[in-house]
């Protein structure tokens, strides 16, 4: 089902459903399903709204933290040379400091160190 329409409250199509959810109406998609030839119309809409605290930061932007990279994937090594980061023989990852892969692909290979029961 491939979503083909994303409109945004108020556009030529989202008037009903505009008059219907009023200010909780997000977004309407239409969307189609090539296998069953039928056009489906969603609607996006707020159900509840609470304050909310974002979670601290798990490394300040300085902490070097370690990456998983394949011995492989060259292109993403270049990447983490390039922020300053470098191989560590000893922990077998690379490592680089969170600041500079912060909101990047790179941030989602870091290594997750988890206490071993004992």
């Amino acid at each position: 089902m491939k979503t083909r329409v994303k409109l945004k409250p108020g556009q030529k199509g989202t008037k009903k459903l505009l008059a219907q959810y009023g200010a909780a109406l997000v977004c309407v998609r239409y969307r189609y399903d090539e296998e069953t030839r039928w056009q489906i119309k969603t609607a996006e809409i707020i159900v509840s709204e609470s304050e909310w605290e974002p979670p601290s930061p798990k490394h300040s932007a300085s902490t070097l933290v370690p990456l998983r990279i394949g011995i492989e994937e060259k292109v993403l090594q270049k990447q983490a040379k390039s922020v300053g980061g470098y191989w560590d023989r000893d922990r077998k990852a690379w490592m680089v400091r969170y600041g500079c892969v912060a909101g990047t692909d790179l941030e989602k290979l870091i290594i997750l160190e988890t206490q071993e029961k004992g």
